[in-house]
This record gives C-alpha cells, structure tokens and sequence, in this order.
C-alpha cells in the first residue's frame, strides 16, 4: 500500500481541455513506444545483418511477419477492452472498468497459451509456406520457436498496456516499456555471441532476449500496480471479477474479432507480399527486408495517433461529448499528415544513410532497397489517415465496415495488383501495390466517416447508446470536409454532459 502522501492518479480525463494539446500528450508516449520498440528491432536487425549476414536478416524480416500476425490476433480483444475501459471512466463508471479488466485479462491468458501452444510446431512448417529462402530458413525457424514461447507475455503485456491506456494513463505503458527494450538491448548481443559465461545461440539468442526481457517487464507492472494499489487493481477478496462475465466475452469478441481481423488480414496481406518478394531472389528478399524497417517507423506517428484518437473519442462517447468526438478526428488526421509527412520526405533523402545502417555500404542490395523504397514509401501518409479514421469509428463499436474496407483494398487491391502486373512491371509491381492500395483504402474510410451509422454503434448489446446525432448533415466539397466539427455534429445533443 503506497503511503498516504503519494495516492495513486486518478485517470486522465480526455473530456476535458483543449483538443489538440490534450491529443498531442497523450499520443506522444505511445508514439514513444512505438519507437523504442521499433528501434529496438532495428538494432537487433543491425547485430544480426552484420554478424550474421543477409541471410539472417532476411529471416528476420520473415520470422517478424509471423510475430506481427500473432499480436494482431490479440490487438482486437485488447482495443474492444480498451475502448470498454475507456467509455466506461468517460461516464465515472469504474466499476464497469474493473468488470472488464477481470474477464479481459481471463481471456487474454486463454488466448496466449492457445497460440503457443499451436505455434511451437507449426513454425518451420508455416516459413516453409511462405517460401522463405532456404538460405535464411534455419534463422528464421530457430528465431520464430523461441518466440511463440514468449507469445504470454507479450499478450500481457499488451494487455496491461491496453487498460491503462483505456483508463487515460499512456506515461506508464511507455515507462516499462522502456525498461524491456533497454533489457533487451543489453540482452541481444550478449546471447547472440555468446558472451562471458553465456552460450552462443545466434538467433535463438535474439528471441530468447525478447522472451527475459518481457516476462521481466510484466512482472514488474504488475508489482508496480499492486504495489501503488491502482484504482484499476483487483484484489485477492475481488478475484470473483476474473470469473468471465459473457456479456463482456460476447462484446470483447463480437467486437474484437473484427478489429483483430483487420491486424491479421494486414498481416496476411503482408505475408503474401513477401512470399512474392521471396521468389525474386535473397538480394531482393535482403532490400525488401532493410526497407520493412524503415517503414515500420514512418507507420509510427499514424499508429500513435489513431490509438489516442480511439481512446479519446471513447471517453467522449461515453460522456455523450459527440462534438469532441469530431473534432478528435480532424485533429487526428492533421497531426498524421504533418509528423507522417515529414518523416517520409526525411527518409528519402537520407535514405542511402538510413538504408545502410542494416545492410553494406554500395552494391546491388542497397541500389535495390533505395529503389523499391521510393516507390513505395509514400502510401503511409493515405494509410495513416485510414488509420486515424478507423481508431474514431471504432470507439463506438463500428468495427464491421473498417474490416470490409481493408479486405477490400488489401485483397481486391494490393494483392491482385502485384500478382497480375508483376509479368508486365516485374518486381515494381509490388511495390506500386502499396499505394495503390493505400489510396483506396483512405478514400473508403474517408467516405464510411462521413456518412456510414457508425455514431449509433454501441459495445455492449446491453447499453444504451449515448445521445446520438439523429442526422448528420451533408458536408461542403473537399475530400476531408467531413471531418470539420460543425458541418459533423451540430446541434447534436450531449449525455452525461459534464
């Protein structure tokens, strides 16, 4: 119990204040970790491409695929918790937060050990699918075992994170974070080589680092929470709150299996492409690879963003603040043209520096890498709007129509267009897929914001929606006027206006 003198924070109340500031600090830690967990990749990327090879990296960028697909079949649950968390303090309801958390965090550790269970045979065999090259196939089986061992405490640590990002706190989730990725920077190297009394491992050593590393940083949230007896901790005499609640179960995966099918479609769509990018050889294979890691910053900034603008406008739906909500997305989408923006135009023109910080100096690779990523780095920006837009929808419960549109543009755009074009265009094909895609996917989402139902959304089939636009009027000429605040919501009522 911490002392009397230093009492627990209450949640960060996102109704109130300025919009933009308001937005902007409490995106800025989860941008933060993003970045520590990016660059912490990256720096495994840089041991791994220069004291193993090609090769190595190249099973990296495959391996990684499968990683980003398994946190994707858990990121639905943890938004739909999220979301719940979120509207339920937008409304001072902490009771119903604590209510989810119990049968969310039951639930996230039957889902863990499912995936585990179920991936630790499976890895050679699902590489194999995805052509790995058989040069990098060693690398990428021994790394990607290790990992489905770490599959638990990655989804709790997610999920921590999620509830507290719910509850209005996004400095803590960074804080351990910060803590994992510095353990797992000093660990990487040291089980890598085999330093000291430590064996050499080579890749099974870098995911090994990755499992210690975040074992060690959920128990240490968890005894941070226990021990400053959070508002949102649930004590031993309120075990009875981890029993599930199927109310709760039926909205975490009514409403989370569709958002977690949008983190899997993309993943799948991504595994496709590099399976094609596979047959075009280990140097196009290697460049692909370096360019994944310089896109997986520049998607930052949107992500952040999106997540805050999420948990924003769900503490403003449940506080019936239907204006804010509006005015979240506008600011959202600015906010992701100019950081995402930016960044890009950064990274190609310092981008022979950045891409050969994974892989050597001058030669074809390099040349290669330079090339696909011009051509394809650019569909970030239009995918960080459709990121920001999809983060405001889905913080009613309008999670169906987002799906429907990223299948569509994945699986009826960029798939189709590196597939069939790739006789004609080569390799650029798969590249030009990229914003091709991207451009449909934010037209679509641009249109379902300004006119799909997604106001009259709710999480639980038992709720009562908050007071909703009964119409929404029609906006002025521009493909973002929608977003504008007055043309969205006015005179739109308020409930549990504050």
């Amino acid at each position: 119990m911490p002392p009397a003198s230093t009492p627990p924070a209450p949640p960060r109340d996102l109704t109130r204040g300025p919009i933009a500031s308001t937005l902007l600090v409490f995106a800025l830690p989860i941008l933060g970790g993003n970045v520590l967990q990016s660059l912490n990749g990256s720096i495994n990327a840089v041991w791994i491409g220069h004291l193993l090879g090609p090769d190595a990296l190249a099973a990296i960028a495959n391996a990684n695929n499968i990683m980003f697909l398994l946190l994707g079949a858990v990121f639905g649950v943890g938004m739909a918790a999220t979301i719940l968390v979120a509207q339920a303090v937008g409304r001072d309801d902490l009771a119903a937060a604590r209510r989810v958390i119990g049968t969310s965090a039951t639930t996230f550790l039957g889902a863990s050990v499912l995936v585990a269970l179920a991936g630790l045979p499976l890895a050679r065999r699902v590489l194999e699918w995805m052509d790995t090259p058989a040069e990098a196939l060693p690398h990428a089986a021994a790394y990607l075992q290790v990992i489905f061992l770490a599959v638990p405490f990655l989804y709790a640590l997610a999920f921590l994170s999620a509830i507290l990002r719910g509850a209005g706190d996004s400095r803590t989730p960074f804080l351990f974070l910060l803590l994992v990725v510095a353990l797992d920077i000093v660990l990487v190297p040291l089980l890598l080589l085999g330093i000291g009394p430590l064996p050499a491992m080579g890749m099974a050593g870098a995911a090994t680092a990755n499992l210690i590393a975040n074992a060690l940083g959920v128990v240490a949230m968890l005894a941070w929470l226990r021990h400053r007896d959070h508002r949102l901790w649930i004590h031993r005499s309120e075990r009875a709150l981890y029993r599930p609640d199927w109310t709760i179960v039926r909205a975490l995966l009514g409403k989370g299996l569709p958002m977690g099918l949008q983190m899997v479609m993309l993943s799948a769509a991504m595994i496709a492409m590099i399976a094609m990018v596979n047959r075009h050889g280990i140097v196009t294979a290697a460049a692909y690879g370096a360019a994944l890691q310089l896109w997986t910053y520049v998607q930052m900034p949107a992500m952040a963003i999106g997540a805050a603008c999420s948990t924003m406008a769900a503490q403003n739906v449940g506080a019936g603040q239907w204006a804010r909500v509006s005015r979240v997305a506008g600011t959202g989408v600015a906010f992701n043209l100019l950081m995402t923006g930016v960044l890009i135009a950064a990274l190609i023109v310092f981008d022979r520096h950045a891409l050969a910080l994974f892989l050597p100096a001058g030669g074809e690779i390099l040349d290669t890498a330079r090339h696909l990523n011009r051509i394809a780095i650019w569909s970030f920006l239009f995918f960080g709007v459709t990121f920001v837009l999809f983060g405001v929808v889905r913080s009613t419960g309008a999670v169906l129509p987002p799906l429907l549109i990223l299948a569509a543009t994945l699986w009826g755009v960029r798939v189709p267009f590196a597939t069939w074009l790739q006789p004609v265009l080569g390799a650029d094909a798969i590249w030009w897929s990229f914003p091709a895609s991207a451009v449909c996917a934010m037209l679509l989402a641009i249109g379902y914001y300004r006119w799909g139902g997604w106001r009259g959304a709710r999480l639980l089939a038992s709720d009562e929606p908050a007071a909703v636009p009964a119409e929404v009027p029609s906006a002025p000429p521009g493909p973002l006027a929608g977003l504008c605040p007055a043309e969205v919501d006015r005179g739109a009522p308020r409930a549990h206006a504050r």
